[in-house]
């Protein structure tokens, strides 16, 4: 979508009305885009009767082209900020995705690497860690080819360290995928999403995770922003004040700091 005038910074969200279904019923959608792009877009789930009928007047499942004049009015209202912006104001950045969570990063890791492109940028953040906790293989389908583009922008341009990700595929995998995946267990890529990176297979331990990061990092200000289910937040929020200054086996302590920021979906 495109309006003039309209301007949203990264991970920002609005509010969407479609009168023709219903005249007085809002709902909240991240931007998937970044405030780089000419546009701004969303990833809507059809769950329920309102997204349903909204794909549907929108074209969905039809075989023949539609017409801009025959889709629906879109009302939109915003855009409002989230706590996701602030990841530009670290050096280092942890993002954590939790299912349909992760669609605030979609904006936020194109917008990094954009501003990581340009000749005279300011850029603090010089580190990005993003993890994604998906629960069955049908998350993959959106995200998937926009971590392929970053994988090949990064390999081209010699930046393959600036943005490191890990995906945790929690369920949803059967015998069949197992075998396929044994059976690719050599190869180059991914069995299930085709990408660099190798799938893993149930949850992140982030007892390992967080002293990694501090002793990759030692003495630095980590930003840990989530956008996810709200068990997930209580433990990484736990997490960062429990390895925060932590001091190691030698009792000297690293001097990391991780400060937590979520929003809730």
């Amino acid at each position: 979508m495109k309006k003039k005038g309209f301007h949203a910074d990264t991970a920002q969200y609005v509010f969407i009305c479609a009168p023709e279904i219903r005249y007085f019923e809002w709902h909240a959608f991240t931007l998937s885009s970044s405030p780089e792009e000419g546009y701004f877009s969303v990833h809507i789930r059809q769950v329920g009767d309102w997204t349903t009928e909204l794909a549907r007047r929108c074209g969905e499942g039809r075989k023949d082209f539609q017409q801009a004049y025959d889709m629906p009015k879109i009302l939109v209202d915003g855009p409002f900020g989230t706590p996701s912006e602030d990841i530009f104001k670290h050096e280092v950045g942890v993002a954590v995705g939790g299912g349909i969570g992760v669609t605030p990063f979609a904006s936020v890791l194109k917008s990094i690497w954009y501003q990581s492109q340009q000749q005279d940028s300011t850029m603090k953040l010089k580190k990005v860690y993003f993890y994604w906790i998906c629960p069955d293989t049908h998350s993959f389908e959106w995200f998937q080819s926009l971590l392929q583009h970053l994988e090949e922008q990064m390999l081209e341009r010699g930046a393959e360290g600036f943005i490191e990700y890990k995906i945790y595929l929690t369920r949803g995998f059967n015998t069949t995928m197992a075998r396929d995946i044994y059976m690719h267990e050599e190869a180059d890529g991914d069995a299930i999403t085709g990408l660099q990176q190798k799938t893993n297979y149930g949850r992140p331990n982030w007892d390992q995770i967080f002293p990694e990061l501090a002793g990759r990092h030692p003495g630095c200000d980590i930003g840990v922003f989530f956008c996810g289910p709200p068990v997930l937040s209580a433990m990484l929020h736990r997490k960062c004040n429990e390895y925060t200054d932590m001091a190691d086996s030698s009792g000297n302590s690293s001097g990391t700091k991780f400060y937590y920021n979520k929003e809730n979906f």
